[in-house]
């Protein structure tokens, strides 16, 4: 028997492409499209598919809703999430997501979505269900919540007033005499935080590195890598006086495997 899927998004061609996607796979039905949420709660209700693929946003009602109400009215089809936009997988594991896919999406990691539903179906009434879908699921709520704790705004103390910034605006932030200053391209002050590890840990670590006990740097806004004594680096940055921050000897091994040095 195949696996009948309905497609649920307020976009024609998001569903087009999943739909596509899904026509790629073995014994995967697609029974009919949804283009708001009250369309998708009604075919489901009529349907009854194997799987709902979800989009969060849309017209009428949220993804989030049309899944809770399909649960008030018992209609067992398994829900997937498609969204544009992380920050929602904390509440779709809340209303029991078997996934939760982000567009745009790939063709493997719907196959693997759907292998899950697969396995879920054919688990026996009283068993426990994919672990290692769920173990995926919380990963995912590990990683947003992680995300929801950094900054994507800072307060900065310049002269007499405090300013707001975009995190992803800082060039670098600075200890000195127990002082953090953060400087952007186009202005600089002083940060509230304690440590630069207080600092660091509301900020993204795949961005911003701490290449010195006292200087963490926005890799992207690196301008210039000069060879220095002993095989390390300084780093000229992209604010206005090009700062130069040394790179630590740990810290050097780790740039020359990121830029392939």
């Amino acid at each position: 028997m195949p696996l009948r899927v309905l497609v649920a998004d307020d976009e024609q061609p998001a569903r087009n492409e999943l739909c596509y996607q899904l026509g790629q796979l073995d014994d995967v039905e697609v029974v009919e499209q949804a283009a708001d949420g009250p369309q998708a709660v009604s075919l489901a209700e009529s349907l009854e598919p194997d799987l709902v693929l979800l989009d969060i946003q849309m017209p009428g009602m949220t993804g989030f809703e049309v899944a809770r109400r399909l649960v008030d009215r018992g209609v067992r089809s398994r829900v997937v999430f498609v969204t544009a936009y992380d920050q929602y997988a904390i509440e779709a594991f809340e209303v029991s997501a078997i996934d939760y896919l982000l567009k745009p999406v790939e063709s493997s990691r719907l196959a693997r979505s759907i292998e899950r539903v697969r396995r879920l179906l054919a688990t026996p009434a009283g068993q426990p269900e994919d672990t290692a879908a769920n173990r995926e699921l919380e990963r995912i709520v590990q990683y947003v919540a992680e995300r929801q704790h950094r900054r994507e705004r800072l307060a900065i103390r310049a002269r007499d007033r405090f300013l707001l910034v975009q995190a992803d605006d800082i060039v670098y932030a600075s200890l000195a005499d127990d002082v953090i200053t953060i400087v952007t391209g186009t202005v600089s002050g002083t940060s509230n935080y304690r440590t630069l590890d207080e600092l660091h840990s509301h900020l993204d670590p795949a961005v911003f590195w701490r290449v010195h006990r006292s200087h963490v740097v926005n890799i992207n806004k690196i301008k210039e890598i000069v060879p220095w004594f002993s095989r390390n680096y300084i780093l000229r940055m992209k604010d206005g006086k090009g700062t130069e921050i040394p790179v630590s000897r740990t810290q050097t091994k780790r740039l020359r495997e990121y830029l392939s040095l």
